[in-house]
């Protein structure tokens, strides 16, 4: 059953939240002489990613009980399991940790609810600034700055012949550059997280 769009309205503001206090326990950690640790595929994981996922696994299980939470510091789920979901949450705790580790503030908290296939909802916090945007299905997207109202935004008019692509400042790849060959005229944007 697809989750209406006052159901979505009413999940918005209590996400935020849960992004929030993730984003605090992040903060607490970024202020401390932390350690780094390397995960299997041999990024960098810290005390602040571990932190801001128990944050955001407890404050989803009880916002919404029996969704599953699929989570980059979680264990794997495999394939086969997941692609039988209709529902879940997609989390990246700290995407960035690179970022974080260089202390350049360049680091967010994702939360976003997929159903049936497709991102209904999402939200995107930098701890830094308190900057939050958020959008969900019929609802538009938004920015709200730290004890600012939201105001909508969307995208940019097509600057006819120029295009701008925003690329990880940390995993520029051979897909992206193969996708930047048969793009023409460009601009880039390297950014540390979403």
């Amino acid at each position: 059953m697809t989750l209406k769009t006052e159901n979505l309205a009413a999940l918005i503001a209590p996400v935020i939240d849960i992004a929030r206090a993730a984003g605090e326990k992040i903060m607490e950690v970024y202020c401390t002489d932390f350690s780094v640790s390397k995960k299997d595929d041999h990024s960098p994981l810290t005390e602040a990613d571990m932190a801001a996922h128990n944050t955001i696994l407890a404050g989803l299980n009880k916002l919404t009980l029996g969704w599953p939470v699929l989570s980059e510091e979680a264990a794997a789920v495999s394939f086969t399991q997941r692609s039988a979901w209709q529902r879940y949450w997609l989390v990246d705790p700290l995407d960035g940790t690179r970022e974080f580790v260089k202390r350049n503030g360049d680091f967010t908290v994702n939360i976003a609810l997929i159903e049936q296939q497709h991102v209904v909802l999402g939200v995107v916090y930098i701890p830094v600034s308190g900057v939050c945007y958020y959008a969900a299905a019929r609802q538009g997207a938004y920015k709200q700055g730290l004890h600012e109202p939201a105001v909508p935004i969307h995208v940019r008019p097509w600057r006819e012949g120029m295009c701008t692509v925003v690329g990880s400042r940390s995993h520029r790849g051979v897909s992206l550059e193969g996708f930047l060959a048969n793009l023409g005229n460009y601009e880039i944007l390297s950014v540390g997280s979403s």
